[in-house]
């Protein structure tokens, strides 16, 4: 299969995602990271061993020392047109553990936007000084269209999508993965696991880039628990369907608690009624949120998960019990990003050389 400089931009956009998925490698490695289709088992266990290198590394001074060195040739933009704060935070400070220079733009009403510029062009611009475009937009579709077009420009970029419309987040799919397989490292990992989303399914473009990658994982059951008018798209049942995964759909929360080995919990995602131009649903929250008293419920070697931001889905309370890992997961989201970063540019061999060295 071929790059992105090998077919027009219109037929790319006709293809599945994952046929997508295989022109976002440039001289056989990857490059754009834009959708959780394009990953296979071997990446997401390959960027686990790669993210856990960099966290070994980091203990100590000498090991940030080396660090900082890996990538201080290259430059990154953050291109956040969307409002963010641990993703922004989590890709900023991945950089700068690489040694990454970056710049940033997070407010389009300080840039020539606020003249008439495109998005499109602004992000060509950008192309013009860093050597990778990590960008979030609350517009569908903007990451993939921009790759197209700086892979078909004198001076190619890579993007990495942190974000797009309701669609994916692609990057938060591979450290909720990565959560995953830590904390299942002694229980036979993912293969054979039941994993529950609870909330705003429908809007949670978290859910649904998790979901997907989780069909690289054998027997793994998926229940999603939501209220009317919230409940998962018919697109990823219809995937899950093809790739004969076992799930079920159910508004009853609390009373499959004792099922689940992973719960991911969600905010209901009200930012978009707006733009959805219809009234937000009203159900009683209560019935979709984890309080101290489902710890009892939950069984003894499982997590509780959540991409944050959170609401009250999760009471405080329950942040002290070591299966509440969604602080972890938060982290991990600075070492799999590295990991990520390192791996488009190739420099995992340089790590995974210098980790050796010091076992």
């Amino acid at each position: 299969m071929g790059a992105l400089t090998d077919i027009r931009l219109d037929e790319y956009l006709k293809l599945s995602q994952v046929e997508k998925g295989a022109y976002l490698k440039r001289d056989g490695r990857l490059f754009h990271v834009l959708f959780a289709q394009q990953f296979g088992r071997e990446d997401l266990e390959s960027l686990g061993r790669l993210a856990t290198r960099i966290r070994f590394i980091a203990k100590t001074k000498e090991g940030m020392d080396f660090l900082r060195n890996v990538l201080s040739d290259k430059r990154a933009m953050l291109y956040f047109s969307q409002p963010s704060t641990r993703t922004f935070l989590s890709f900023c400070a991945a950089c700068q553990i690489l040694g990454i220079t970056t710049g940033e733009v997070r407010d389009t009403s300080t840039s020539s936007e606020l003249k008439g510029e495109s998005r499109e062009d602004s992000v060509r611009t950008f192309s013009s000084y860093f050597d990778l475009i990590i960008m979030r937009s609350e517009i569908g579709g903007l990451a993939e269209r921009m790759a197209w077009t700086l892979s078909n420009t004198e001076r190619p970029v890579p993007i990495i999508n942190a974000g797009s419309g309701k669609d994916q987040h692609p990057t938060q799919a591979l450290l909720d993965i990565y959560t995953l397989q830590r904390s299942f490292e002694t229980t036979g990992g993912i293969d054979g696991k039941t994993i529950m989303f609870v909330g705003d399914l429908a809007r949670g473009r978290t859910v649904r880039s998790l979901s997907l990658l989780l069909l690289n994982y054998s027997d793994v059951r998926q229940y999603f628990v939501a209220p009317e008018g919230y409940q998962i798209g018919s697109d990823i049942l219809q995937t899950l369907d093809k790739a004969g995964v076992r799930y079920k759909l159910s508004s009853d929360f609390h009373a499959l608690i004792p099922e689940a080995d992973a719960i991911y919990m969600t905010r209901v995602q009200d930012e978009w009624d707006k733009t959805d131009g219809k009234p937000a649903v009203s159900f009683d929250r209560g019935r979709y949120s984890f309080g101290v008293e489902d710890l009892k419920r939950l069984k003894e070697k499982a997590v509780l998960m959540h991409p944050f931001p959170r609401r009250t889905e999760i009471d405080p309370a329950v942040d002290h019990d070591p299966r509440a890992v969604y602080w972890r997961q938060m982290r991990n989201g600075m070492w799999i990003r590295a990991a990520l970063i390192a791996t488009i540019f190739g420099r995992e061999k340089v790590i995974d050389e210098h980790a050796a060295s010091k076992v």
